[in-house]
Order: structure tokens, then sequence, then C-alpha cells
């Protein structure tokens, strides 16, 4: 891992006047050690918009020369003027002309020069008057760039890889599409923070992974750290089609005339068995994260049901593993921008964290805690370090209880067999609502009603032995929180907010590109139980992670089922349940059989990683002796919008 400096001592652009007083009174040092935060001194109606298209390097549509992606530039007119150069943040994006960012899907729009008039989303209005440039670039196969886009693959990622060598001197771009005046970026230090949600955050991950020089930090936001576990869990379709789908909802005309050839490789390389292939191999970012040289700033619903948490654990323990400095937030909503969830703090944390990455202001960001987690609806708590320190990996095995399908979950080891059998029509949500009930598509275990909280923070495994009666089968298991409370509605269309009628306004407006959006708000329902994490496998693949084969009925198969990363408290009074079961309706697909699975309760376990380990269980069920009531659905959490997810933001 290369070492990174944490603080450069760079002067901010955007501060100019001020340090020239400060620095007539106070020693050079002082002067430095007084800026930390840069300030809207530049014009934003007098900024710079200009067009450049960079040479990517590849020929993705095949049609004999080098792909160029379109990247639209705002930045502030003054520092150039004055012989200063500026850093850059870049937001990535196949949506800027198809679907629209944010939360009122905005569009590039362009004036009869082609020069962006609205950049979507405030990073542009509210960064370029405090002295940095915001470029926007369209992945290849997108909106005005060529190429043909191929889902996280290497044209993405070169499409945003290239402009950073651009902004560094070492790729070559041009004034138009097609033409041949090339044009420097002799305006930027090269310094570049990107940006984005969803694909757009994706990219973000998978650009960090090579390494580029120049990359200072990335704030991905709900993103995709290995394609293929959007598409499958362990063999089990999460959804009904593949990566072509998404690549024909977003290319642009000229790439539906001329990347149908991509779009084959797409289909055959994404075979709906669920075997990884070489096209897997290539859109794994996590395998990478040894080469990442930025700090990471990421945020992602501990509710997502599009990019799902697992995303976000796998590349945070990467990343931790690789001494990468990191920053985290996590909500209680599902696919939603911090923008839409917590804006005031939102918009000063991300202006603090570029302040300090890209500037190298000591404004302290790096000392503050590492973790912010919505614990309820508008209810933030911060840790040190996140995971905690103390948190261990604690095994805990179900057990038979009183009644067939409802059981005990604790320390002991299990004996016994529950039988259960799929049933596509209903969903985690319907399990849940009877947890301590028998019913014969789950089985459940529980806890009895703990004596203290018990948080859980980080991701955690389920390994099941299962004897099937058909060749096929999918497994699902979810952890709930079995008692009364108050949550983001997360599958509600909105995923756990309210948009109202009023603006708030972050930064400088135009005629074409305002700075005010919608204000939204926490949109809350009352459950009865909660479930805070998820996994899913299809048991072909018992043997390994990458293939799978066919069944033999009445044989029996272990395998270990990743459950998502999470951080929840299961509060005093309430029980943490286990509940295993076949089909989750609109999250997996159903397997091509009905199959009943009996299930061997001494070589079935959950591994949750506890705050204070075996200990901190022990004594939040001390005194317990029963088995929790089933819980009592309330308000309720609807079942998962029967709707196929895009990355979108």
């Amino acid at each position: 891992m290369p070492i990174r400096t944490r603080f450069t001592i760079w002067r901010t652009l955007a501060a100019a006047a001020v340090a020239a007083l400060l620095a007539a009174f106070l020693t050079p040092a002082a002067a430095q050690a007084a800026t930390r935060e840069s300030r809207p001194v530049y014009s934003y109606a007098n900024a710079v918009r200009e067009a450049v298209w960079v040479d990517t390097g590849l020929d993705g549509d095949g049609d004999g020369r080098s792909d160029r992606v379109a990247a639209d530039i705002v930045r502030p007119r003054e520092p150039a003027q004055q012989g200063r150069k500026v850093p850059v943040i870049m937001d990535a994006s196949p949506y800027y002309s198809c679907c629209g960012r944010g939360n009122e899907s905005q569009l590039k729009t362009y004036d009869a020069q082609g020069n962006v008039v609205q950049m979507p989303l405030f990073y542009d209005n509210y960064f370029v008057p405090r002295g940095y440039a915001f470029v926007g670039v369209d992945l290849a196969g997108t909106n005005r760039s060529d190429g043909c886009i191929d889902i996280g693959g290497r044209s993405d990622i070169q499409s945003a890889k290239a402009v950073i060598d651009w902004l560094n001197g070492r790729a070559k771009a041009y004034t138009s599409r097609t033409g041949t005046t090339t044009v420097r970026a002799n305006w930027t230090n090269g310094r570049t923070g990107m940006i984005g949600k969803s694909w757009d955050g994706t990219i973000a991950n998978g650009v960090a992974a090579t390494g580029v020089k120049g990359l200072k930090t990335i704030v991905p936001i709900s993103a995709i750290s290995s394609w293929y576990d959007y598409y499958f869990a362990k063999g089990a379709p999460l959804y009904d089609s593949g990566p072509n789908w998404l690549a024909d909802a977003v290319e642009s005309d000229d790439a539906h005339a001329h990347c149908a050839a991509v779009q084959q490789k797409l289909v055959d390389g994404a075979p709906r068995t669920g075997d990884w292939t070489g096209l897997w191999t290539e859109r794994d970012y996590v395998k990478d994260a040894g080469k990442v040289r930025a700090s990471v700033f990421l945020t992602h619903g501990l509710q997502d049901l599009n990019v799902r948490t697992k995303h976000f654990g796998q590349w945070w323990n990467a990343l931790a593993k690789n001494g990468v400095e990191r920053k985290i937030w996590l909500s209680q909503t599902g696919h939603v921008d911090p923008f839409d969830y917590r804006r005031g703090a939102w918009v000063d944390t991300l202006h603090r964290w570029f302040d300090h990455e890209l500037l190298g202001y000591d404004n302290g960001i790096d000392r503050e805690p590492m973790a912010d987690i919505e614990r309820h609806p508008d209810q933030w708590v911060t840790s040190k370090v996140w995971p905690p320190s103390g948190t261990r990996a604690t095994t805990l095995r179900p057990a038979t209880g009183a009644q067939p399908g409802v059981g005990t979950l604790g320390l002991l080891p299990g004996t016994g067999t529950e039988t259960f059998t799929d049933d596509p029509k209903l969903s985690e949500t319907d399990w849940a609502a009877k947890t301590g009930t028998p019913t014969p598509e789950k089985a459940g275990f529980v806890t009895g009603q703990l004596t203290r909280d018990l948080r859980l923070s980080g991701s955690s495994k389920v390994t099941v032995t299962a004897t099937p009666t058909t060749a096929t089968a999918h497994l699902s298991a979810v952890l709930v929180d079995l008692g009364p409370d108050t949550i983001r509605d997360y599958a509600d269309a909105a995923e756990g907010i309210n948009t109202l009628t009023d603006r708030t306004c972050w930064g400088e407006s135009t005629a074409g590109d305002s700075a005010c959006f919608k204000v939204t708000m926490a949109k809350t329902t009352s459950v009865g139980a909660t479930v805070f994490s998820r996994g899913w496998a299809d048991l072909g693949n018992y043997a390994s992670d990458r293939k799978g084969v066919p069944l033999t009925p009445g044989r029996a198969y272990t395998i270990t089922l990743d459950l998502a990363a999470t951080d929840h408290v299961v509060p005093k009074g309430h029980s943490l349940a286990l509940i295993v079961a076949g089909t989750d309706r609109d999250l997996i697909d159903p397997p091509s059989t009905t199959p009943t699975l009996t299930l061997d309760l001494s070589r079935t376990a959950v591994r949750v990683p506890l705050v204070g380990g075996a200990a901190a269980f022990t004594h939040a069920t001390s005194g317990t002796t029963s088995v929790a009531p089933g819980a009592t659905t309330l308000d309720g959490v609807r079942a998962p919008r029967t709707v196929h997810r895009v990355p979108m933001g």
C-alpha cells in the first residue's frame, strides 16, 4: 500500500484574499493553520463552461478509431486569470441524458455552442465558487460520448480514468468529438475527487481500484463493489435479466446502432445459471483494493434492496485490510442519496472532506468519529471506528423448540431438524410477521426477550446443512429484530423519504441552473418486526461459490450464505431471530422446482458480529427463559416492490 501524506501544504485558491491578509500579520505556519475552510469568493455566473472529448485509447464500438468520451466542465474563471490552478470534483455517469440524476431526475442541458448550461445536482453550484472545478463525464456509449457501455467493465472504468489522466497531462483531449484540435487542462493541478450515487459511485470504486495517479479521494454513494453480487448471490439470481438489459436502458441512439456485439458479450458472459465467468472477474473491484491510493468516504442505506449492503461491507473490509483512509455514513433508507435524508450535515461534511483531501486543510475531519449511523429516523449516533473495537464474530446455534418451525437461538449446540417447503409467493416481511408462529414455508429461531441492548455491526454468515427433495433449491436467511419500532419506510417507492414542495438552496444559481432543491423529510412506518440483514444462495453452489451443480434429492448439503453488512441495535425487551426459508419473493428468483428442505440443526449456525462478542450475548440473554411471541404487524413494511431495480439515482 503506498504511503499517503495526510495533509498537503497547499494554499487554497478559494481563500486567496483571506490568506493574503493573514500573511501580513501572521507567520507562514500560523497563516496556514488558520485557513480551515474554502469560501465562496469566485463568481459562479462568470464561471468557464466548456466541453472536451478525451481519447480513451479503446475502440469499443469497433469503428476503427479510438473512442472519445465527453467531459463537461464548470470552473471558476478568476484563478486561471491569475495563473493559479484548481482541483477537480468529478461525477462520471451513464445517466446524464437518459434518466437523470438526483431526486428530481435532472439532465444535462446545453447552449447553442454545446457547452453545459444545467449540470445536475448541487456540486458545481456549491463548489465552483469555493475554488473547485466540477467535471461531469458521459460514460462511453452514453449521451455525447463514443463507444459502448459495458456495465462496469474496462470501457466504463476507462471513460473516467482517461479523464483523470488528461487532467494530469497523461492523455489527449479534443475540442470536439471528431476534430483534431487538442486541448490541455492547464487550469488544474490534477488533484481529483470522484463522487456519485449508484452506478456513478460504482465507477468511482472501479477507477480507484486501478490505482490511477491524481485521484485523491472518492465518495461512493450506494455503490456496487462487484457486479456479480449485483446480479447473483452464490448462484441465486437476484433479477430476471442480466447486464445487457441495463446497457440497453442507458445507451445513446448512436450506441444502439453500433454496439450489438458488446451487448451479446454481456449476454454470453452472464449466464442465468449464476456461474462465475471472466466477465465477473473483470468487474470485481474488491480483488484490486490493494491498488487503491485514494481515500474513501462511502455512504449506504442499510435497507438498500437495489445495491444491497453486501457491496459496501466487502469493499469496506478490503479497504481496511489495505490501510486505506476511510469514513462511512449508514442510514436507515433504501437507495437514497444523503443529500435527501440529511442535507445540511451532508453538505457541510462533504465540503470539509474535499477541503481536507483536495486542498490539504487541517480541518480535523480525519480526527472525528469514522462512522455516522442512523439509529432511528433522523436520529444519528457516531462510532470512533467502524466496526467498533470489541466487535467479535460470535457463533449462535439454532435448536428445536416447543413447536415445530419455531426454535431457539443461543450459544449451545443445537439438535434435531426443522423442515419447510419453498413458497415463492411469500417474502421476508411475511416470514418476520409470523416468526413465532409455526408456518410451513420457513423455520424460525428466536432468543428470549433481551435484558440489555445487543448491537450487531458488520457482516454475518449462516452455515446451513439442508436435505432437499428436488434437484434445485434456493435458500434465504434473514436476521430479524422482533419488537415494535418506528422506522423509515424503505419498501415505499421513495425508499424512506417524502419529497415536499419547498426548496432550499446550496450554492449559487444561474437562469439555467438552479442551486435550489426540493426539501425532503423522513417517511416512517410502525412495525412489529424489522428485517435488518439478508443473504441468499443456490444450494447447488454448495461446493463452489462460482459454479452450481444439480442436487441429488435426499442427500444433505452444507452451504454458507453471506448476510449483508449492517449496524443494528436489538434493544432491551426485543428478541433476535434467525429465519431460514426458500425463495424471498422479489429479492431472489425461485428455482425451477418446489423443494421441501430439512435442516440438520446440529450442523447449522450463524456467525454474527456482536459488539462485545459472546459475553455481550450472554449478558443480554441472561434471565430469558422463553421464546419471544410472534411479531405483530402494525402499519407495517410492505414486501419489496415488484419492479426491476436498476442502480439509478
